[in-house]
C-alpha cells in the first residue's frame, strides 16, 4: 500500500497543471541524449560563442574538472580539463565575450550543508573547436579564478549567470549568484573581473520569488518533483542582454528584459512559465548561441536533452 501511495504522488507531482500561456510561449522536443557516458551529473550547460550548433557541458560534486562539448543533439565532440582547477561542487557555467574572447566560466558554489568557505568561479578562454576530438582530452589554463563569499555567510547556489558589461575589459561585467535553498531566493552579484586576487564578497540585490512553488500534494513528497520544485537549480542571459532563463526542478521560466533594465528589476517581474520539462532532477540550462532557443538537460547516464524553441 505505502509503495502505491507514493507511485500516486509522485503522478501527481510530475502532472501538475500550467498556466494556460505556457502553451503558446514556446515548442519543446527532445533534441537527443547525452552521448558521453561521463557526464552522468550534469548540472551546467553554457553555448559555444566560438561555434555554432556546440554547447560545453559539466558534472557536479567530485567530477573530474573537465567540460564537456557536446551538440545541440547530445553527440559527443571532445573534452577539456582546467589545468589546476578542483570540482568541489561545480554547479553551473556560463559563456561570454570580453575583448573580443570567448570565455567559459565555471560556478564552483554548489554547498549543500550551507557551510562552505572556498567557493569560487573558474574562466577560462573557450577552446577551438577543431581542437577537440572524442579520443583525446585537451588541457586549458584557467584564465582567471575568483574565490569568492556572501555578506552575511554561506549560501547554496546552483544558478549562475554572466553579465560582460560594455567596456570590454571586464571592468563594469558580473557574475549573478541566484540562491537555492530559501525562500524567496535571493540575487547576488561580484565583479567577473576583479582588480586584485583578493577573495570577492557578493553584494546581495535583493529577494526574488519564484512562482510555482509546490502544491499541497508535491509539498508531501521530499523529491524534486515534489516540495523542491520551486528552487532554482540554473540560470542564464542571453547574449544580447534582453531575456534571462531560469530553471527550478519543476518550471522552466523566462523573463524578458526591459531597455535600460537592471537584472535584479527584471526578475523580480512575474515570468513566462514555458511548458514544463517534466524531468526527474533537472539542473542545467542554456541559451542558444542566438537567443533563440534554450537547452535544458539533467542528472544521470544518457539523459535527454531537450530544446525549447522561443516563439
Amino acid at each position: 500500500m505505502r509503495l502505491l501511495l507514493v507511485s500516486v504522488f509522485l503522478i501527481l507531482a510530475g502532472c501538475a497543471r500550467e498556466p494556460a500561456k505556457a502553451a503558446a510561449s514556446a515548442d519543446v522536443a527532445a533534441a537527443g541524449r547525452l552521448a558521453d557516458p561521463k557526464l552522468n551529473e550534469t548540472s551546467g550547460l553554457a553555448a559555444s560563442r566560438r561555434a555554432d550548433g556546440v554547447l560545453w557541458a559539466h558534472n557536479d560534486s567530485g567530477g573530474d574538472p573537465a567540460l564537456y562539448a557536446i551538440g545541440t543533439d547530445g553527440r559527443f565532440i571532445g573534452a577539456a580539463w582546467l589545468a589546476g582547477a578542483d570540482n568541489v561542487d561545480w554547479e553551473d557555467m556560463a559563456s561570454f565575450e570580453l575583448g573580443g574572447r570567448a570565455y567559459l566560466l565555471v560556478a564552483d558554489t554548489g554547498d549543500n550543508r550551507g557551510r562552505r568557505k572556498n567557493c569560487s568561479f573558474y574562466v577560462i578562454e573557450e577552446p577551438d573547436a577543431a581542437q577537440l576530438s572524442p579520443t583525446k582530452e585537451l588541457v586549458v589554463p584557467v584564465a582567471w579564478h575568483v574565490p569568492l563569499a556572501y555578506p552575511d555567510g554561506p549560501h547554496d547556489c546552483e544558478a549562475v549567470a554572466v553579465d560582460p558589461g560594455v567596456a570590454g575589459d571586464g571592468s563594469d561585467g558580473r557574475v549573478y549568484l541566484l540562491t537555492k535553498r530559501e525562500k524567496p531566493a535571493r540575487l547576488f552579484s561580484l565583479p567577473l573581473k576583479p582588480a586584485t586576487d583578493a577573495p570577492q564578497v557578493a553584494f546581495e540585490l535583493g529577494a526574488v520569488t519564484l512562482p510555482r512553488q509546490p502544491s499541497s500534494v508535491q509539498d508531501l513528497l521530499p523529491l524534486p518533483t515534489g516540495r523542491f520544485r520551486g528552487q532554482p537549480t540554473g540560470m542564464d542571459f542571453s547574449a544580447d542582454g534582453r531575456m534571462a532563463v531560469v530553471l527550478t526542478y519543476g518550471n522552466v521560466l523566462l523573463y524578458p528584459r526591459r531597455e535600460g533594465e537592471s537584472w535584479f528589476a527584471a526578475l523580480a517581474r512575474e515570468p513566462v512559465v514555458l511548458p514544463p520539462h517534466k524531468l526527474g532532477q533537472a539542473e542545467a540550462v542554456c541559451f542558444s548561441r542566438d537567443g533563440k532557443r534554450i537547452f535544458v538537460t539533467e542528472e544521470g547516464s544518457g539523459a535527454v536533452l531537450l530544446r525549447y524553441d522561443l516563439k
